[in-house]
């Protein structure tokens, strides 16, 4: 039996159970020979990766304990069972076939199965390991490497005789002057820090850390970030920790992709009259910062504010504490790269495309102002410049304010706003009203509560009052039972393919609807047998 606990992506924690009543979490290294013994009878059975599908279907072998998978089997996997995918050690270094038939594989299986990779984990891959999905190793590969005298490390693989006595390690095995025990604890260690950054949810961070070890493991981060649509629906919608893009691979990430994307798609602007592009500011959210105050003075509500910062594009004022807008951190130096340039002048440009705004004034200066400037300019969107050569000076800010001195006040509209990316719909928000303080504000119909906001993602979180306003969408159907706590995945007849992990959830059944926040996304809510599939917050009988 194989429960996942915690995901990020193809990855997750989790907990595997054999019959005998051993268990293990995952992710972790077995001793082979001793967790599956039934392996021993299957010596010199191993498949090559590319051998085809007539040879396949000849040769696989039948395990008591495992299910053989290949890119060429028809072998289905059901919940609970342990996959054994073997040689996989032999895509390491092609990272186009391994993106591909990993992809494939994981599409033609069940979520809720355990994957173990055989004589493959180095304590220098094993975070792209199990960032690819895979949830049990072994220690045949760092065994190997210390029969033939190499040291192992997260950093990479070194002769022994040249790393194993200058008091690098201070582990059981080099006090012991053990090679072969070094480097088990070595990929132990190692396994154990993947696990607790993907539970702290930072394991993308991490890994854009390890992947620098070797050009494949930097070009299979990459190609998994371009399968945007098969990654994208298995990464949360919020996470509960900031957002580090401190490299080049950070604008790839499927958050700030999504981000981008339901920006230009899904987002309703308050406005359409007038806009202004801004910078951001390293406080979060912009508006508690002091340089914020002061633009914001200087405007008085007489444009739509939208902030230009990396990775993200452009945060329209509404969504400023949406997650990651308002969760992030990346380098400030001044300097923004090719990639950062022709990133964000895609997406301004795009945005500019869809909302057609009467007068645009510009207040940035440096790289931003160019590539707004570039990004307009290829909208075909007319602007005005109102930055001197400080964008918070006296000058600069008397400015903007004169440029916008006739303008019409009106403020940001956060309910439609929020709405809108939230949910993807257009809401008529005449009726509603926000009360509250900053960051724990409520909106209100009437004297009725229909939402609240999360302070720590900035989602909407509707009251069954609130899920009469959306019509469609985010809904999960339920079997015929009352919920008495949270719903777990058998009882989920169907659900909205939209749903991502951390999304606020409407439950239907025949005797009861609820709210809550999904604890999975939508394709591994409907397919899984075990788990939490919602976190729910309140049930009204029908």
């Amino acid at each position: 039996m194989f429960e996942a606990l915690k995901r990020d992506g193809l990855a997750r924690t989790g907990i595997y159970s054999k019959d005998s009543g051993e268990s293990i979490e995952t992710p972790s290294a077995i001793d082979a020979d001793s967790f599956f013994p039934d392996l021993k009878e299957h010596e010199f059975s191993n498949i090559p990766l590319f051998a085809n599908k007539k040879f396949v279907d000849k040769n696989s072998p039948e395990y008591k304990e495992l299910i053989f998978i290949h890119p060429e089997s028809e072998n289905k996997g059901v919940f609970g069972d342990c996959l054994i995918l073997s040689n996989w050690h032999t895509v390491l270094e092609n990272p186009k076939y391994y993106v591909k038939m990993l992809l494939k594989m994981k599409g033609n299986h069940p979520s809720d199965t355990a994957w173990y990779t055989p004589a493959c984990a180095l304590p220098s891959n094993v975070a792209t390991l199990i960032n690819s999905g895979f949830d049990i190793f072994d220690y045949r590969a760092v065994d190997l490497k210390s029969a033939k005298g190499i040291f192992c490390t997260s950093d990479g693989e070194f002769l022994a005789e040249e790393w194993f006595d200058k008091g690098l390690c201070r582990c059981s095995g080099c006090e012991n002057k053990n090679l072969f025990e070094h480097n088990r604890n070595a990929l132990d260690t190692e396994i154990e820090t993947v696990k607790n950054f993907l539970k702290d949810g930072h394991l993308r961070e991490l890994l854009e850390r390890r992947c620098r070890n070797s050009a494949s493991q930097v070009s299979i981060l990459r190609l998994f970030d371009m399968s945007y649509d098969f990654i994208e629906p298995r990464v949360a919608i919020a996470r509960s920790t900031r957002l580090y893009a401190n490299s080049g691979e950070s604008l790839k990430r499927p958050e700030v992709k999504r981000f981008v994307e339901r920006v230009i798609e899904r987002f309703v602007p308050s406005r359409t009259d007038t806009a202004v592009l801004i910078p951001c500011s390293a406080k979060k959210p912009y508006s508690s910062s002091q340089s914020h105050m002061k633009f914001q003075s200087a405007i008085q509500n007489r444009a739509h504010e939208i902030i230009i910062t990396s990775p993200l594009g452009i945060v329209p004022r509404e969504l400023e504490r949406m997650y990651p807008a308002g969760h992030y951190d990346v380098p400030v130096t001044g300097y923004w790269d090719g990639e950062e340039r022709a990133f964000i002048t895609d997406a301004i440009a795009r945005y500019f495309e869809k909302n057609r705004y009467e007068k645009v004034f510009v207040h940035l200066d440096g790289d931003s102002f160019e590539i707004a400037k570039a990004a307009l300019e290829r909208s075909n969107t007319d602007y005005e410049c109102t930055a001197t050569d400080k964008l918070t000076s006296s000058e600069s800010l008397k400015k903007l304010e004169s440029a916008l001195k006739y303008g019409r006040k009106k403020g940001p509209n956060l309910i439609k706003g929020t709405l809108s990316y939230q949910f993807g719909f257009d809401a008529d928000t005449s009726k509603l009203q926000l009360k509250g303080k900053f960051m724990r504000e409520k909106v209100l119909m009437g004297k009725k509560q229909v939402f609240s906001i999360d302070t720590g993602t900035g989602l909407m979180r509707p009251t069954f009052e609130g899920w009469d306003l959306i019509e469609s969408g985010y809904r999960v159907y339920i079997d015929n039972f009352i919920p008495q706590g949270d719903i777990l995945a058998p009882g989920v007849l169907n659900c909205d393919p939209d749903i991502r992990e951390g999304d606020e959830v409407f439950v239907v059944g025949e005797g009861a609807v609820a709210t809550g926040r999904a604890a999975m996304g939508a394709a591994e809510m409907c397919s899984s047998k075990r788990g939490v599939a919602v976190r729910v917050r309140k049930v009204k009988k029908l």
